[in-house]
């Protein structure tokens, strides 16, 4: 068992995809449970299933082969990037679904589905002003038409995605054209489109508040079921556990220092000037835990200590009052992005905590283990 180790509460991640999927289920929405900050993990893939999402979407094929290989033919999995030309034969082999917008892919979906004697089923991603991927409006039809002649492709829906890169949140105006589009779409082709995906966690608010929510029936939820809180502003949701993740580290130096470097001061090693106020000399401790593991400007310290700066695989803490020995372990809270760092290290130990092992949110003591994971199917 490794001292550097990421702790997964599966109860808390349960919790949260079930009061989702019964929220948003009595707007007639369903939940997509993304797996991609998780790096495709299969046991909290299954805790997603478990807690009664209708599918399971990730932007890595990789993941998604990992995904199935742990969990079987069974459930329903998405790819919810444009997959690569390239990796057409992986998405049809291990994808149900993938979101799309260009031709070209698709056709060669289509031959490949038609040679392994499958049939594969694209949902069309449109553009509706966030500028990261999709289809233009005036577009659609016309790859619509094209798509629908060609063998062993099932148009499945259509979708958008918003606040990812521009920041462009859902609203009345925009959800509204999607459901409008997909109208068209129906009336225009004599069809019925299963999907109507409305975008990502930035949707809760849109969800929660809109008194007509259109044609909109599935979002893509990933932020908000494993951090409780939507993605436009950061807002907890209400009812919903923040803390199902938490980092530990171990402390390797524990020393009474300056604040002040002296010296010749230069750039870091990551190209930055740092600029310190003299506060004297203060207890510092150093942990096992760099940029190479996590983004640490994610990472919450614990009470009364303070992050002081971070190089590859050294995290310095202002210990304040307190005085950890080396050896000592400490436990942060994460961000979203610390998450999918610390998911992707090697270095990281992945452990999975289930009920008698969860301690409580506050709590300072190191829960104990029921399973623990380094690069292995769970």
């Amino acid at each position: 068992m490794s001292a550097l180790r990421l702790e997964i509460d599966l109860d808390k991640i349960s919790a949260n995809a079930a009061m989702l999927v019964s929220r948003l289920g009595s707007r007639n929405i369903s939940v997509t449970g993304v797996t991609k900050v998780a790096l495709g993990c299969p046991a909290i893939a299954r805790t997603l299933l478990e807690a009664g999402v209708c599918g399971l979407g990730d932007s890595r094929i990789e993941n998604i082969e990992r995904m199935r290989a742990a969990l079987g033919a069974g459930p329903s999995m998405t790819l919810i990037r444009s997959p690569m030309l390239s990796q057409a034969e992986n998405v049809v082999r291990s994808a149900d679904i993938s979101f799309n917008t260009e031709l070209i892919v698709i056709k060669q979906l289509s031959l490949i589905a038609e040679a392994m004697g499958r049939t594969h089923g694209v949902v069309l991603m449109v553009e509706l002003g966030d500028l990261r991927e999709g289809i233009m409006p005036h577009d659609l039809d016309g790859v619509v038409r094209e798509i629908l002649s060609l063998p062993n492709i099932s148009l499945m829906g259509i979708g958008t995605n918003l606040a990812c890169l521009s920041g462009t949140s859902p609203d009345e105006t925009n959800m509204a054209a999607l459901s409008a589009l997909a109208c068209t779409v129906e009336q225009n082709f004599d069809l019925v489109l299963e999907i109507v995906s409305g975008g990502n966690s930035a949707n809760i608010e849109w969800a929660y508040a809109a008194p007509d929510r259109g044609r909109i029936n599935n979002l893509r939820l990933g932020e908000a079921i494993l951090f409780g809180r939507e993605a436009l502003h950061r807002t907890p949701i209400e009812g919903l556990h923040g803390d199902a993740f938490a980092l530990v580290a171990e402390v390797i130096e524990s020393k009474i220092k300056p604040t002040q470097p002296w010296g010749a001061i230069a750039q870091n090693a990551f190209g930055e000037v740092g600029h310190v106020i003299d506060r004297g000399n203060i207890s510092r401790a150093i942990l096992a835990l760099g940029r190479q593991d996590c983004d640490p400007s994610g990472l919450d310290p614990p009470n009364g200590m303070a992050i002081l700066g971070a190089s590859s695989d050294h995290l310095v803490l202002d210990t304040g009052d307190h005085s950890p020995t080396v050896g000592d372990k400490q436990r942060f809270g994460i961000s979203y992005t610390t998450l999918l760092r610390a998911m992707t290290s090697p270095f990281v130990e992945k452990t999975m905590l289930t009920g008698s092992a969860r301690q409580p949110a506050k709590a300072n003591p190191i829960p104990r283990f029921v399973a623990t994971m380094r690069n292995t199917v769970l």
